[in-house]
């Protein structure tokens, strides 16, 4: 059956947000739709809201009026499971609980044509489980949409142990005619972008619970330092703290309560306490007009003295990094096959964190140390977080400040946390998407992709780990792990191969 073939029937079960929405994706692009839900009101309610707003862009001058009812006019509520009898392709997007999909599924295996292919469009339950209701499981994949899915381009095409080839590619045919970049993974929790992304998440809640800043200061380490689209804290509020907490649960409990996958208990009080972020007006912030979310600044304009002497000692690589930082004002001393870099700033030692307290570091090299935190691209970024050693004068601080702040950039300074926060988050992203490799769950290109397309990271962790250097992600890890004593922080056997060789690259 040629699915991207526009007269092929396409049959949405679910007429939820991730329903409505791929049915307006696979109407858009052509295929008469099917919707339904069990709750027969529940789809005309919200086929008819979807009416409401796709007229609402084309009254604003956004869409065009005959297109957008053509649209429309392609998506038919039915009552019955019976109607979909003459579906090539059925798209489950019902209530993540297993038995119900496994009886859907058997039911839609006794109506359709056994031509007709399924998929579900679960965020973190098994395809393989699911799939093994059928006596046909090779007709089943997942087909993992992101919210809101007419927007969204990533695809997460997920196969069962019996899924076929040929469904795959079928369904890779069909969400390319869609406009959709569909990236292929085996069925473990969470895929990739919802088994990779936990630590970004959870180092942030983690730092919270540790009182190292408030939510506002952390969400601009990450966001205004760090590059990424959203903070952590500011994202899970939109998401829903119940949703984002449910997943992070739900991988916990499939990875055997691995610690690295560890729920936060901070998150899991906004839940208890009703605040799941903008839905409900409060979760990390408030969102009424009298309290919106606090913007943090930088530290106040310092009037120290500029150093008088800037140095920079390292690798290649390392080097290149300070420079970016520091704009090219400094001297360079290459140094190969040096496994850190770091600046001289009149007498400070100004380096990028390792995963060590600045306190640790200022100990064994006897120096006054300040500590920055990691950016996806230092030029562009508005902002640095740094963190100093408790041996230092103030005045080694100021004169770091008063540097950075004259390049244009804003400060936020940190408790002397290891690893800060950017970096120790990069560390375990990275380490996360290497055992994702390593396992054959996906390849590295399609882990990258999938975390930059389907939830914006502003580079893909491998081509961010491989570019930083491997050895500095394994020291980072190895520091934590040793600060904390916990294994939530081991390095994966794949990063120990890598950071062993000679290049640090793949």
């Amino acid at each position: 059956m040629n699915l991207p073939n526009v007269n092929a029937r396409v049959a949405v079960i679910g007429a939820g947000t991730m329903g409505i929405g791929i049915a307006q994706v696979a109407a858009g692009a052509g295929h008469p739709v099917w919707l339904f839900d069990i709750d027969a009101a529940a789809a005309r309610q919200a086929l008819d809201a979807l009416g409401q707003r796709l007229r609402q862009r084309v009254q604003s001058g956004k869409a065009d009026a005959d297109a957008t009812e053509a649209l429309l006019g392609r998506i038919q509520p039915v009552e019955s499971l019976d109607q979909l009898a003459d579906s090539a392709l059925v798209i489950e997007a019902v209530a993540e609980k297993l038995a119900i999909k496994q009886s859907l599924f058997r039911e839609l295996e006794a109506l359709c044509s056994p031509a007709a292919l399924f998929a579900s469009n679960t965020s973190s339950l098994s395809i393989t489980a699911i799939g093994g209701a059928l006596h046909h499981p090779q007709r089943l994949a997942g087909l993992h949409f992101f919210n809101p899915a007419p927007v969204m381009k990533l695809v997460e095409i997920v196969s069962g142990l019996d899924t076929s080839a040929e469904t795959v590619a079928e369904l890779q045919a069909l969400t390319r005619q869609w406009g959709k970049q569909s990236v292929l993974c085996r069925s473990t929790p969470g895929f990739i972008v919802n088994r990779v992304a936990r630590p970004f998440y959870a180092e942030t809640l983690r730092a919270l619970e540790e009182q190292v800043a408030d939510a506002a200061t952390l969400d601009a380490v990450m966001r205004d330092a760090g590059g990424f689209a959203m903070g952590p804290l500011q994202l899970t509020d939109m998401i829903g703290q119940d949703i984002n907490y449910a997943v992070t649960e739900s991988v916990f409990q499939a990875f055997f309560q691995d610690p690295r996958f560890t729920p936060s208990l901070v998150q899991q009080e906004r839940v208890a306490a009703g605040r799941l972020g903008r839905k409900s007006g409060c979760g990390f912030y408030r969102y009424d007009k009298q309290a919106p979310p606090q913007i943090v600044a930088g530290l106040p304009a310092s009037s120290a003295e500029l150093p008088h002497s800037i140095k920079l000692h390292g690798d290649a690589a390392g080097v290149t990094l300070l420079a970016e930082l520091l704009a090219g004002n400094a001297e360079a001393i290459i140094q190969p096959g040096q496994t850190s870099a770091f600046a001289h700033l009149d007498e400070v030692t100004f380096m990028l964190t390792n995963g060590k307290t600045a306190s640790q570091v200022a100990d064994e090299t006897g120096t006054p140390v300040v500590l920055f935190d990691l950016s996806a691209q230092y030029a562009q970024a508005s902002t640095v977080a740094i963190s100093c050693a408790a041996q230092n004068d103030a005045r080694h601080n100021a004169t770091v400040v008063r540097l950075l702040q004259s390049l244009g950039k804003k400060v936020i300074l940190l408790p002397d946390y290891p690893g800060l926060l950017v970096m120790r988050t990069l560390a375990m992203l990275a380490n996360e998407a290497l055992d994702v490799v390593n396992k054959g769950v996906a390849s590295a290109a399609d882990t990258d992709h999938a975390m930059r397309c389907g939830v914006n990271y502003p580079r893909g962790p491998l081509e961010w780990g491989a570019s930083l250097g491997w050895r500095h992600i394994l020291t980072t890890l190895e520091n934590l792990q040793r600060f904390y004593g916990e294994p939530r922080y081991r390095p994966m056997p794949l990063l120990r191969h890598y950071a062993s060789l000679s290049s640090g690259a793949q």
